[in-house]
């Protein structure tokens, strides 16, 4: 059982975005493809225990959870011209539009612009990205049960108006493409730093395919440069994943990584997608700026070499595109090599993130710095109780007990 529940854990990661997407295509109904996705799962831990593992999961899957939504289908009188529809799609051909991979069709199904922006990313994260309602409420800073309504409003919504499952025109896709890259971010944050502790601190599979789906756009709208930037940001991102976590499961932060296990082939592609980007010598938006912070940290070969004045000032540039409270913290952290931890921390004080573990964080390293121990020690308290992530748990506590009797 347990070497078929290690299998059965792999498959989903690799596959559960996929199976979704094949039969939201063939059946047209998110709601069903998603349970009976669900159901053929379940379905596989009895039936894969007793007879073995197939030689292919994924097709296993697809096959099992389509049978089941034609089961369904049939049952359900009501829903009788959705059958025909369906059997006649399992065996017609249909226009595959410009890119033919169901998931990013999927990916644009979810953020059609007749759903609100949070609906959209809320929507593609739990189909796409397969992440759980309480994974997705964690990155919203909101609660299960406000993300489980949001979630089920936005399936809905796409029944109701007949929102066509595929790919849109090539004119159509600018106004969609806010929402898709927004999506594709937060995918490729959950993998880079999971906010579930029962999973492993980093999913290279997560990173991979929103790495993998970025691209795809990016052969879409090549002159996109926010689709650019984008890609830029996760690639010169992911270029330090292998230093992200250390051989005990802690996390390790950047200025302590070790440098020469980043992947130098990832942060040359991301340097020059940078380059292209400022080479256009148009205003940048947000995944331009954020990449271009990203090219200067990649850059130092040591943390004391970083270019700090540089990051400052581009985050300067980034609170006039994107004044929210998380960039503003960030930003601190940059202002605190700069000017001093007190200069940082006057900043951060009363930002509006008390459930953001991030943000007590960084309050306790500011604080700690300024020598206000005990202080630093309730903010490490609150952290802790606040993040998700076992090796971020991990790392807070050791500087939290590197206190010592502060």
């Amino acid at each position: 059982m347990t070497d078929v529940r290690e299998v059965l854990t792999r498959v989903h990661r690799e596959e559960w975005a996929r199976v979704v997407a094949t039969l939201a295509r063939r059946i047209g109904d998110l709601d069903v493809a998603e349970e009976m996705t669900a159901e053929a799962f379940a379905a596989a831990v009895e039936r894969w225990t007793a007879d073995g593992v197939p030689p292919n999961p994924g097709a296993w899957l697809t096959t099992t959870a389509y049978r089941r939504a034609v089961d369904r289908i049939r049952r359900e009188s009501r829903r009788e011209e959705k059958h025909r529809e369906a059997l006649m799609l399992a065996d017609t051909p249909e226009p595959l539009g410009v890119i033919d991979d169901d998931r990013l069709r999927l990916i644009f199904t979810c953020c059609h612009p007749a759903l609100a922006v949070e609906a959209r990313v809320a929507l593609t994260l739990r189909l796409v990205g397969g992440l759980t309602v309480p994974e997705i409420a964690r990155a919203y800073l909101v609660q299960e049960a406000a993300m489980s309504r949001r979630i089920t409003r936005a399936k809905t919504k796409i029944k109701a108006a007949g929102i066509p499952y595929r790919v849109p025109s090539r004119d159509d896709l600018p106004a969609r493409i806010t929402g898709v890259l927004a999506v594709l971010y937060l995918i490729f944050n959950e993998g880079y730093l999971t906010s579930d502790p029962a999973k492993e601190a980093v999913r290279a599979d997560l990173t991979g395919e929103a790495i993998r789906l970025t691209r795809l756009v990016r052969t879409l709208l090549p002159d996109d440069h926010e689709v650019t930037g984008l890609l830029a940001l996760m690639l010169l991102t992911e270029a330090r994943r292998p230093a992200r976590v250390s051989a005990t499961g802690e996390l390790v932060v950047l200025a302590e990584q070790d440098r020469s296990a980043w992947d130098r082939d990832l942060i040359a592609e991301g340097h020059a997608l940078v380059r292209a980007c400022i080479a256009t010598g148009r205003p940048p938006g947000r995944y331009q700026i954020l990449a271009a912070i990203n090219a200067v940290h990649t850059d130092a070969r040591d943390a004391r070499d970083t270019d700090w004045s540089q990051v400052a000032a581009l985050y300067d540039h980034l609170v006039r595109v994107d004044p929210s409270p998380i960039v503003r913290l960030n930003r601190a952290v940059a202002v605190a090599e700069l000017d001093g931890p007190q200069v940082a921390l006057a900043e951060v004080e009363g930002l509006p993130l008390d459930g953001y573990h991030a943000y007590h964080a960084t309050r306790a390293e500011l604080l700690r710095r300024m020598g206000r121990g005990g202080e630093a020690r309730e903010a490490y308290d609150r952290a802790i109780e606040l993040a998700g992530n076992s090796a971020e748990t991990a790392y807070l506590r050791r500087r939290r007990d590197q206190l010592g009797g502060w």
